[in-house]
């Protein structure tokens, strides 16, 4: 199991499109992908789940996968998120 934290810094928190490309990018993995905040815990390949979550700009949260590609999945959803912010930064 391999799990890393991360504050969302982008300006509209994990809404509608970021979102699904979350859960689209997730999908591809086939670890059991999670995101905690807090005591909550959803499913990454939810989307759903994810929106439930209400995860907001300023939010810290867990990113936990556990299966044969969990470091991949954990890198390639961090860098993702990354890129949310950068795409808030070149509005």
């Amino acid at each position: 199991m391999v799990e890393k934290q991360v504050i969302l810094h982008n300006a509209s928190g994990l809404h509608a499109r970021p979102a699904a490309e979350f859960v689209k990018e997730a999908s591809k993995f086939a670890s059991d992908i999670r995101v905690l905040q807090g005591d909550a815990e959803w499913n990454a390949k939810s989307i759903m789940a994810l929106l439930t979550g209400g995860i907001s700009a300023g939010d810290e949260i867990t990113i936990r996968a556990e299966g044969a590609d969990e470091q991949q999945a954990i890198d390639t959803l961090i860098a993702l998120l990354a890129s949310f912010e950068e795409q808030d930064g070149a509005q």
